[in-house]
């Protein structure tokens, strides 16, 4: 008898995950813990461990479907006898309870959490996702209550929709829309499939930006004390540690520090809540040429700068060889992005919801700036852009924030100890 292997959970609150590309196909055989297939989720790839030793029978689960945790996503024949051990849980997690039948249908917790497939399948076809009654865990809205509708010949369930007749009727009527012409046959051109983490990437994206109201505020500091700070330990330190010492670890520490004193800012949106963490575990946003990272450094908080610059050395070699795991992507409280690496001077990041804000460190550049007693020198200057959720956030605590981060970096000298 074939035995079923189903969507494990791969991280905390995951329901569903995305097979990206499988490893294996029927005939094969597989020990215990061979990887089957890639799957994604929540920005990141993971493998699912086989559970068992045996030959792979039929692949249910198609490529870039997504599918629901506890589904079944394919079966195997497996050696031995006996009955099946359960499903081993994804890395680091626990295997998701089962609840009574009568609990699960009065649970609404999870209703206004959208997955990404979910949002853009409900996009490309306009419907209204306030208005499905999701059959998911918790009310969740799943992707077979979203192709359930489209099926039926529901194709939009919009705020279009409401409006009221009257108003449709006393319009004045338009003259039909042209269609834009297609671009010439002999366009240059090429098609790239959107999948993956880049699908993954759209989808979050647009979710911060339709649930978190977004406010922005910006400060230049003077970096010039940092710069030549870097500058004086930078070959000691490569030669002791092992690896470049760079601006970036003298940016996190002025941003840990100021989180300490002014926690609102290390905080979260939960619907009816506010979460104010008083751990502080810095997400980094780590980009490749086509995809973007955010694993998280805990604790950062409780780290020197050399301890920071190591973490973050540790962690960008996990992005540089794909060894990034869905574990290294959770539990981050605040979000810290270094769009000054390639020459960005001024950004408006969007925010990693549920966090409540977003710090982009912009490029330093040399330029005269007003100095004491009206003189003018050149200095090494440096703006920071904060991105804040306004409904956890105002810009009197945003303010204080900043002026903490500007006040420990302007602080900075050749005094500062990076041990």
């Amino acid at each position: 008898m074939a035995t079923e292997i189903t969507m494990p959970q791969l991280g905390e609150s995951v329901t569903e995950g995305t097979i990206t590309k499988w490893l294996v196909k029927p005939g094969d055989k597989v020990s215990k813990y061979d990887p089957l297939a890639e799957v994604m989720t929540d920005k990141v790839n993971a493998e699912v461990p086989s559970s068992f030793t045996g030959t792979i029978t039929e692949l249910i689960a198609e490529e870039d479907q997504t599918v629901e945790v506890g589904q079944v996503i394919c079966t195997m024949e497996t050696e031995g006898s006996g009955e099946p051990k359960p499903e081993a849980p994804g890395p680091g997690e626990k295997q998701p309870k089962q609840e009574a039948a009568t609990s699960a249908e009065s649970d609404t917790s999870q209703q206004g959490r959208y997955s990404p497939a979910v949002m853009r399948l409900a996009q490309e076809h306009q419907i209204e996702l306030s208005n499905v009654q999701g059959s998911g865990r918790g009310g969740r809205i799943t992707r077979k209550d979203i192709q359930k509708l489209i099926d039926d010949g529901v194709q939009a369930e919009t705020k279009e929709a409401s409006r009221p007749a009257q108003e449709e009727s006393t319009a004045p009527k338009s003259a039909p829309k042209q269609e834009s012409a297609p671009p010439s046959s002999d366009a240059r051109r090429e098609e790239v499939p959107v999948t993956g983490v880049r699908r993954a990437i759209a989808s979050n994206m647009v979710q911060s930006k339709h649930t978190a109201p977004h406010a922005w505020m910006m400060v230049e500091v003077d970096v010039t004390n940092m710069v030549n700070l870097r500058e004086q330990k930078k070959a000691e330190f490569q030669a002791q540690e092992g690896f470049k010492l760079t601006f970036m670890p003298f940016f996190m520490k002025a941003v840990t520090d100021a989180l300490k004193k002014y926690p609102q800012v290390n905080a979260a949106w939960a619907e009816d809540k506010i979460y104010r963490y008083k751990d502080v575990h810095l997400s980094m946003a780590v980009a490749t040429e086509e995809e973007l990272y955010v694993p998280v450094i805990r604790n950062a908080d409780e780290k020197n700068i050399k301890g920071l610059a190591r973490e973050l050395n540790d962690i960008a070699g996990k992005v540089r060889s794909g060894k990034l795991t869905s574990q290294d992507m959770q539990g981050g409280t605040f979000t810290l992005n270094n769009t000054g690496s390639f020459g960005s001077v001024q950004s408006q990041p969007i925010i990693n919801t549920p966090q409540a804000a977003i710090l982009s460190v912009e490029s330093i550049i040399k330029r005269p700036v007003v100095v004491e007693k009206d003189a003018i020198a050149i200095r090494h200057m440096v703006n920071l852009c904060m991105s804040l959720d306004h409904r956890v956030l105002d810009g009197y605590i945003c303010g204080k924030f900043m002026e903490e981060v500007k006040k420990t970096l302007e602080n900075m000298n050749e005094t500062t100890s990076i041990y």
